[in-house]
């Protein structure tokens, strides 16, 4: 059975299992089944299904690839229980070819199971196993075959490459005549890797002749040399050595995971609080860079320094910091934008998304981390060429890095209750995915462990049920919210300026404290002080004095201490007493007296201020300059506009325009099922409408339709009025012959238009250039 036919007997269901299994094969959809048959063993297309293949089901089709002919299910059931380390071969292998078969990448009936068309090509090395004999001498002059096949298989008849295979395919008298170094170099070579280097190695030895232990086997065929210097061990010699057996040591099921069992109640609640943890160090995060948002750098990303001011800032290692500072510019909540040079400024997206349940905003920045391609890990690393690699530079960008974090923690979600320890999930991935070990993944791999702890989707090492929701496509948010830490909306205020807040303040208290106060420490409560210079930022944000002191009033569960009544009263007193504007710059004061004062301070010289009224002094210098060197003096003014209003510092309102963050909808199989569906709808109908084109009545010989210009035209317009398809032959602009299945819709002006079924496209035709016309049968 030929592969487009069986492809063509699938059941739809079956098809939308492949399309979706294999979302490539449908990009675009193609013309017919015919076309799905041949994008499905083009070289790239098999090789990302490869990819996705275990070891054990990788095992069965590298096992049919060596097979000179395709083996019965209880053949190949023999050839893997050799190999197998422990169990049955039976039930793992009717696994393996119920998922091979869903792939396409085997088919036929198990009585001659077969490898899909171009898998044997794009398989290297298979099982660690070199070409066959006649392709790895495929470069040998024939003279050299003969003369080697003379003296190893004297006798025989037929070309010197197919004396050779035959001599080769049972060597048990060769290996047998060979040294016994001969023989380990050979057993060296069988397990795989089938190549190796030696000097001088094409060389023409003859037995008898033949000193060294490599001499002696490439005399007798048992390596072939490749190159000038390399030499390959044929598949036949490997097969015999390793005693029949494809694999050494396979395992029909994955490695078991070692680890610690966790309480599950204890993991999910530590998971929780992390998870709200990390999304109130995205808030702290976009709050602190909405009132000093640092620059970008003319590479791209944030410089070094500042990655360090907001690891102190908020009071975490570099590697958590850059982790929230990627996780917070993948969800959209930061964007470059303000100045001319750029600054990483909030976006207006982040305003939406603070007002959002804490459940509903983690569940948005843990689904953007999962499927962000960048990797906060390499933060703080160096290239090839030697530069740091800085956060939110597009350098950090790994295309596998979804598909690492996707495949590391479905191994957590295999082992619930366990925390496995790093090896344990390495060496299931690497059965899992055997084609994609690397350095790379294994690093992914242990960002990805780290990673998911600091943002809460695991607790204690174990994968939480919020975690798992997310993965599953559940609703994680449902399951996070009970386990969330009660926010609370007071504080206790001390009489030595401090706050202490007793647990996780709600949203709108804790961005005012944060405004108000200057936090001192955090752990289990955190301690904000007041001080003059945070009473002086809440004044320059709009707040007043008698709004501040209700503000605390109302949230603080203990009086409110006298001497932060008194902090606030005076602060608010002096504030704003000195007006600064516009002259370059001015200051005005109702007060003569505070001028003198100013004037007469030395520090004052270098703003260049000159008296123009007893209530005003004019400067040379700008308004926010003016602004700054008065509070160093230790003065409190506030800037006005050219109406003489006052204008409020709006600390927390600077905002950018960014990008909503980009999302990827597929179901659990890696494509939509609708999707899916209305691709082999579609794949059905081309194929029907492919098989119903019929062979031409004039075709002898499968010739191109001739005849004369009048019968031609009555033919046209006799198939327009019908409206029936036929068989034309055309010269093209270089006068080729082509011939085309047409059906006409109009003759006008010398041309005639028509609908061109050979390349699925209306065109027009020059009525001179078609050289004849045929019906169809």
């Amino acid at each position: 059975m030929e592969f487009t036919e069986w492809i063509r007997g699938r059941t739809d269901a079956q098809l939308r299992a492949l399309v979706s299994a294999r979302p490539e094969l449908i990009t675009p959809v193609p013309a017919h089944l015919e076309g799905l048959a041949s994008r499905a063993g083009s070289p790239s297309a098999i090789g990302r299904v490869l990819d996705r293949l275990d070891r054990f089901t990788l095992a069965v089709v590298e096992t049919l690839a060596v097979q000179r002919k395709p083996p019965t299910k209880a053949a190949l059931r023999r050839l893997l229980a050799k190999a197998l380390a422990e169990g049955e071969a039976g039930p793992a292998l009717e696994t393996a070819l119920e998922r091979l078969r869903e792939l396409a990448l085997v088919y036929g009936p198990d009585s001659a199971i077969a490898l899909a068309p171009g898998v044997c090509k794009v398989l290297d090395d298979p099982a660690g196993l070199g070409p066959p004999v006649a392709e790895v001498f495929r470069h040998h002059p024939p003279e050299q075959l003969e003369d080697m096949a003379d003296e190893i298989a004297p006798g025989t008849t037929g070309t010197g490459k197919e004396r050779l295979a035959a001599a080769l395919a049972e060597p048990a008298q060769l290996i047998a005549e060979v040294s016994p170094e001969a023989r380990t170099a050979l057993d060296q070579l069988a397990w795989g890797p089938p190549t190796g280097r030696v000097p001088n190695a094409r060389r023409e030895v003859r037995v008898e002749s033949a000193r060294s232990p490599i001499e002696q086997l490439l005399a007798r065929g048992l390596l072939a040399a490749t190159g000038e210097e390399s030499v390959t061990l044929p598949r036949e010699v490997a097969l015999y050595l390793r005693d029949g057996r494809v694999h050494r040591d396979l395992h029909a099921v994955p490695p078991a995971l070692d680890g610690s069992t966790r309480d599950m109640k204890l993991a999910d609640r530590t998971a929780a609080g992390q998870a709200f943890t990390f999304v109130r160090l995205v808030e702290e995060l976009c709050e602190r860079w909405s009132i000093d948002p640092p620059g970008v750098l003319r590479t791209g990303g944030l410089g070094v320094r500042d990655m360090k001011r907001a690891s102190a800032d908020l009071d975490v290692p570099e590697w958590v910091a850059a982790l929230v500072v990627e996780v917070t510019h993948a969800a959209g909540l930061v964007a470059a934008g303000g100045t001319v040079d750029g600054e990483w400024l909030p976006t207006t997206g982040y305003d939406l998304w603070r007002v959002r349940a804490t459940a509903d905003r983690w569940v948005s920045l843990a689904a953007t981390w999962l499927q962000m391609d960048r990797v906060p890990g390499l933060v703080g690393e160096r290239d090839d060429r030697d530069r740091p690699l800085n956060a939110l530079h597009t350098d950090l960008r790994r295309s596998a890095a979804p598909a690492v974090r996707a495949a590391a923690l479905g191994v957590l979600t295999s082992a619930p209750g366990l925390a496995p320890t790093r090896d344990s999930v390495l060496d299931r991935l690497a059965w899992e995915q055997p084609r994609r070990r690397g350095p790379l993944r294994e690093r992914l791999t242990e960002f990805t462990l780290r990673e998911a702890e600091q943002v809460g989707i695991t607790g204690l090492g174990a994968l939480s049920v919020h975690g798992r929701a997310l993965l599953e496509g559940g609703a994680a948010a449902v399951a996070l919210e009970p386990l969330l830490p009660e926010p609370v909306d007071h504080v206790l205020l001390q009489a030595d300026l401090t706050a202490v807040a007793p647990g996780p303040l709600t949203s709108d208290l804790n961005r005012w404290m944060t405004l108000a106060a200057d936090v001192e420490s955090k752990g289990g409560a955190t301690v904000y002080r007041f001080s003059e210079g945070s009473i002086r930022r809440a004044l320059d944000a709009g707040q007043g004095a008698e709004e501040m002191l209700a503000m605390l009033e109302r949230h603080s569960a203990t009086p409110v201490p006298q001497a932060l009544s008194y902090l606030v009263a005076d602060v608010a007193r002096r504030h704003g007493r000195i007006r600064v504007g516009t002259a370059s710059a001015y200051i005005r004061c109702d007060d003569p007296a505070l001028l003198d004062q100013i004037t007469a301070d030395r520090r004052s010289a270098q703003l260049r201020l000159r008296r123009l009224a007893p209530t005003v002094i004019a400067s040379r210098s700008s308004r926010a300059v003016l602004v700054d060197s008065l509070r160093a003096m230790g003065y409190a003014p506030v800037a006005e506009s050219l109406d003489g209003d006052v204008i409020i510092s709006q600390l927390d309102s600077r905002r950018t325009e960014g990008l909503p963050p980009a999302r990827t909808v597929s179901s659990a199989n890696g494509l939509d099922p609708e999707v899916a569906a209305a691709a082999v709808r579609a794949l059905r109908a081309g194929d029907a409408a492919h098989l119903a084109r019929r062979e031409p009545v004039a075709a002898p010989g499968g010739q191109i339709p001739r005849g004369p210009a009048t019968a031609t035209i009555n033919a046209l317009q006799e198939a327009i009025r019908q409206g029936v398809r036929v068989w034309i032959g055309y010269l093209d602009s270089q006068g080729n012959a082509t011939s085309r299945i047409l059906e006409p819709a109009r003759m006008e002006g010398g041309y005639l238009t028509a609908y061109d079924e050979t390349r699925a496209a209306v065109h027009r035709f020059a009525l001179h250039r078609i050289t004849g016309v045929a019906g169809l049968s």
